[in-house]
């Protein structure tokens, strides 16, 4: 997309980021300074991080770059039925608050590090239900990665003049993550993750501010919202998708998915007590239900006032100034980058570069949780079961780095190709990766509630529950009908599926089904053995 600045930003976003970038190498180096030559050290911090690093840790990696693109971008091309989304915040810092104690008691207790760790000493694993909870994990956090470092290439795009600034921004941001990930394990991740929440609030709660300004105040903004079109009022909003159904089943799963998958686990494993998380589950409720609500809904529903969305092609485009066909996440960069110089002069070039690069930085504190978390999957998981078991924890840490350099190009790789590709995009919208990934996690939900709280279920159910679960979730996902063909029956019965509920909600009913059905023959069928041999 051509650059159109309204002003003349020089190098300001030049100096600002470098600063910046500079700031997080020292921190993954103050990290391996400070830290110790062990697994533990390197994937859990010690356990002994406090409530202020585990709110804003988990707070970062929750808000992605979803909160600053694709949050808005929805919330700009279906209007108002959006709001309804931020049910998601507090449900999950309730998810904190009653799964997350329980995980960090029981880890704390038998050491676990991995989700696979609690999960398989519970139901009895050693290999096929390990794979299943390690493949859960990958399949989580490589969407989340290519998301972010896409993310970060829209960002440099949008921030700086001039030829392939998408794919020199991608490479920047993705390698400058790898190293002090690289270098300081989960201390450096958890640091980073404060500063980069810190600029997280701050530029959600800035643009919301920026765009009520813009539009003359909070009399002039409400005005403008209601001249707004009757879909962007109503439900189920401007493209008909977000039935009251398709919401609800969405927040559910946006937030209970987002709390049990690997990176935010590990966190829960990290916490020095109960009570750090118990707080950490307050401020996190409290900030970003805040940071939603009068930051990305004011943002969205102001940007449609500002650039009206094109009916003009019989569907639904993105104003011209704000991108092609489907680029309605780039609606606050397009706000901030235009108005809030308008608002604050030579003030507002420095608010709107610092903004834009905490976009970057959201960018970057889910990236580096999920490689990280991803890096422990597949060394305690995969390699060190499977392939060597016994190796030391020096051997392991580095095997975990080398794992950390292999997914960050091999993402960086998905990005730049579907990029330039004309045919097969696997990147698409922000939103719609953040949300398939999401729903794939949701499927350690029955799992997780059985083994903390009901205590019912067996091996046999819990893998093939969530094989099931996993495998509904990839038939109704955009990578099964690239595979099988747009027009085949098959995708079309998906298409009617999805119409009416969020994916994981298909994909969590069969696998609640599964592990319920079967955990009660394989109980039957063992206590018909036993009488049996008894007798």
């Amino acid at each position: 997309m051509e650059q159109q600045f309204t002003y003349d930003y020089g190098n300001l976003p030049y100096i600002l980021l470098f600063g910046y970038l500079l700031m997080l190498l020292g921190l993954g180096f103050y990290g391996y300074r400070k830290g110790k030559s062990n697994e533990e050290d390197y994937y859990l911090a010690g356990r002994n991080q406090g409530w202020l690093v585990s709110a804003l840790t988990i707070m970062a990696t929750f808000f992605s770059s979803f909160a600053l693109l694709g949050a808005p971008g929805m919330v700009y091309r279906d209007g108002v039925v959006f709001a309804l989304f931020a049910l998601n915040v507090p449900l999950a810092g309730a998810m904190v608050y009653v799964l997350g104690s329980k995980i960090y008691k029981i880890g704390k207790e038998k050491g676990f590090v991995t989700p696979a760790d609690m999960i398989c000493d519970h139901y009895g694993g050693k290999a096929g239900l390990r794979l299943l909870v390690a493949l859960t994990g990958f399949l989580y956090a490589v969407p989340y990665v290519v998301m972010q470092i896409q993310a970060g290439g829209i960002l440099a795009e949008q921030l700086f003049v001039g030829d392939n600034t998408f794919v020199v921004g991608a490479i920047i941001l993705s390698f400058i993550t790898m190293i002090y990930i690289m270098i300081g394990g989960m201390r450096s991740v958890a640091w980073t993750d404060v500063i980069q929440g810190i600029l997280l609030v701050f530029g959600m709660l800035v643009a919301g501010f920026a765009t009520v300004a813009v539009l003359g105040g909070v009399g002039g903004f409400f005005e403008a919202v209601a001249s707004l079109p009757e879909t962007s009022l109503s439900v189920p909003g401007t493209t008909g998708h977000w039935t009251p159904e398709m919401l609800f089943t969405v927040c559910f799963f946006a937030s209970m998915g987002s709390m049990v998958q690997p990176a935010q686990w590990m966190r829960y494993y990290a916490a020095r007590s109960t009570q750090t998380l118990r707080q950490s589950a307050l401020i996190f409720t409290i900030v970003l239900t805040i940071c939603f609500l009068f930051g990305i809904m004011l943002v969205g529903l102001g940007g449609q006032a500002l650039y009206p969305l094109d009916f003009s092609q019989g569907g639904v485009l993105p104003h011209a100034a704000v991108g092609g066909a489907g680029q309605f996440d780039q609606i606050l960069v397009v706000v901030l980058r235009n108005h809030l110089p308008e608002l604050l002069g030579s003030v507002g070039l420095v608010l709107a570069s610092l903004i834009m690069i905490s976009i970057m930085a959201a960018a970057m504190s889910t990236a580096d949780s999920n490689l990280h978390a991803l890096s422990a999957i597949l060394t305690r998981d995969i390699y060190d079961r499977f392939i060597k078991p016994g190796a030391s924890q020096q051997t392991r840490t580095w095997v975990g780095r080398s794992i950390i350099c292999f997914a960050t190009i091999l993402s960086l790789l998905v990005v730049i190709v579907s990029r330039t590709s004309n045919e097969v995009n696997l990147v698409g919208m922000i939103a719609q990766l953040g949300l398939m990934a999401i729903a794939f996690s949701s499927q350690l939900l029955p799992m997780t509630f059985d083994m903390l709280y009901i205590k019912k279920g067996t091996r046999e159910g819990a893998f093939w529950g969530l094989l099931g679960g996993l495998a509904t979730v990839f038939m109704l996902s955009p990578m099964f009908q690239i595979i099988t063909g747009s027009g085949s029956g098959i995708n079309e019965f998906a298409s009617t599926l999805k119409s009416i509920f969020d994916v994981g909600a298909w994909g969590l009913g069969v696998n609640c089904l599964l592990l319920v059905v079967i955990s009660l023959v394989v109980k039957r069928r063992r206590g018909e053995e036993e009488a049996v041999t008894a007798s």
